[in-house]
């Protein structure tokens, strides 16, 4: 067998499955080329964290993922000074270390982050390209493999966490959801072990749960707790017990909504 066809099975390998349902890849291409910045945007558990994965290993690009929370600060992102050694370094946050090495920056849930973590962002998101270190004085210019990538959950938007407008009108955006059932399906066998009529199962019962998000659930059944489930009942667990543990438990401590969800797992499992 040719060298080349060997390297490029590795290499496949390597990219962490996603099963493209439109567009999408197309679209990630085009930004990381034209150096745009790019946001995501979709429920929990949808795929839009491994999609940035199966691009930056496609791209082959180090991925720097962070995932944003409330106390996440601009420090975190760009670096701080450290006593390391008896001495005090600076030490590059992973959005320098991306800027620095030309990588793919993604920022999971941003909206969670402190104000001045976006503001940090903004000159990375115009024709500039740039971040400026204050503390150490640099100006960093991006590498035109630099990509920024951002994501959110519109579902857990309220007035004080949203991306305001000026930021928002910074990046190309991609809406995302919950695949159609058949490549679902798919995605659920390949990524657990379970048999597909098996998985089919699963997935309209995901269906029937997701059509309750607003109602008795702040939000559906995502497609990792899906996976969860499978792999569990793939393993010998039993399915109802596997159920409960990922489609009831992880979704409402409500006792009078989970016993309405597992009426639902039974009458689809018996």
């Amino acid at each position: 067998m040719p060298l080349s066809s060997v390297t490029q099975r590795d290499n496949e390998r390597d990219i962490p499955f996603y099963e493209s349902v439109g567009n999408e890849c197309t679209m990630f291409e085009h930004a990381f080329h034209q150096r745009l910045p790019l946001l995501l945007k979709g429920p929990t558990g949808c795929g839009k964290t491994r999609f940035v994965s199966h691009m930056a290993a496609k791209l082959g690009r180090p991925l720097y993922t962070i995932s944003c929370h409330d106390d996440l600060t601009s420090a975190d992102l760009t670096g701080r000074y450290l006593l390391q050694g008896g001495e005090t370094r600076w030490v590059d946050g992973p959005l320098t270390r991306a800027v620095r090495e030309g990588g793919i920056c993604y920022l999971d849930e941003v909206v969670e982050a402190r104000k001045d973590v976006t503001v940090v962002l903004h000159p990375l998101t115009d024709d500039r390209r740039l971040l400026p270190l204050e503390r150490t004085g640099e100006l960093l210019e991006a590498p035109d493999d630099f990509m920024l990538v951002v994501s959110y959950n519109p579902g857990y938007q309220h007035i004080l966490k949203s991306l305001k407008p000026s930021t928002r009108q910074r990046f190309l955006a991609m809406s995302f959801d919950f695949p159609p059932p058949k490549v679902e399906r798919d995605i659920v066998a390949r990524e657990s072990g379970l048999p597909g009529d098996q998985c089919a199962a699963l997935v309209n019962l995901a269906v029937s749960l997701r059509a309750m998000k607003g109602q008795d659930l702040e939000e559906g059944v995502s497609t990792r707790l899906l996976v969860y489930c499978a792999t569990l009942i793939a393993a010998g667990m039993p399915i109802l017990e596997a159920a409960r543990a990922t489609l009831v438990e992880p979704l409402s401590d409500d006792a009078d909504v989970q016993e309405g969800l597992m009426e639902a797992i039974q009458a689809t499992f018996g």
